[in-house]
């Protein structure tokens, strides 16, 4: 399985992964088994089987994990799980797509803001890292086409200013802080018309770090090479 086999080459702390749409008793057996990862965390939806879903796996036991953000409407849909370690909280999140027609619009903005004050009330006790797809490319630079892409989920100026205001609250988008200036830097590429051979894509997941923890971020990095998905991983360095 390439996700095995990728993750022992690169052999992270923790692995976060997102829309896995699989319940815990339905996972393959070599991601069960994986012993590098002792203490595995997963989160699925509640009402559709093959929806959703997140993930952590870590080599060191957290001191806590929770799911959800204390929300029904949005804990039924398996989207959050939350590790507590010593000197950080760690977010491994999917969050809602608009979907087609933009008929969850309505919905991604209640998100927005549920999960923002859950995020800042992390936040108040210790720093957080949040891992995942978020659903939104933040400024034009963050896809390869803006100007057609204005009604598109993802890239609505509702999602994009529901992000813009998370950021606003003290925290950091980590790959812009270390690039700002980067094009063409992409984690999401629609299957189809060979849109990653030509890298038309979209950057929609990220690291969004507590401004407190800038002085041990090291480096962000979008892993573009890595096949197996429509989103390729990224990947965090930050100082213990």
């Amino acid at each position: 399985m390439f996700l095995v086999q990728w993750v022992r080459e690169e052999d992270p702390d923790v692995l976060c992964l997102q829309e896995t749409k699989c319940a815990e008793k339905a996972l393959p057996a070599e991601i069960k088994d994986m012993p590098e990862y002792p203490h595995k965390y997963w989160a699925c939806s509640d009402e559709k089987e093959g929806y959703s879903g997140v993930a952590m796996l870590c080599k060191e036991k957290p001191l806590d994990v929770t799911y959800g953000i204390g929300i029904e409407e949005h804990d039924k849909e398996g989207r959050v799980i939350t590790a507590e370690f010593d000197s950080f909280y760690l977010v491994a999140a999917y969050v809602p797509n608009s979907s087609r027609g933009l008929v969850r619009l309505d919905y991604r903005q209640r998100w927005d803001v549920d999960f923002r004050a859950y995020l800042k009330g992390l936040d108040s006790k210790k720093p957080l890292i949040l891992c995942g797809d978020l659903n939104v490319a933040h400024q034009e630079i963050d896809l390869k086409n803006p100007k057609t892409n204005k009604k598109t989920p993802g890239f609505t100026p509702q999602e994009r200013e529901g992000f813009g205001a998370l950021l606003a609250e003290g925290f950091v988008d980590s790959f812009r802080e270390l690039y700002p200036d980067k094009q063409y830097a992409y984690t999401f590429w629609t299957y189809m018309m060979n849109a990653r051979s030509k890298n038309v894509g979209w950057r929609l997941d990220y690291f969004v770090l507590s401004k407190a923890l800038l002085p041990a971020l090291c480096d962000s990095k979008i892993r573009s090479k890595a096949m197996g998905s429509d989103h390729c991983p990224i990947t965090l360095y930050i100082a213990n």
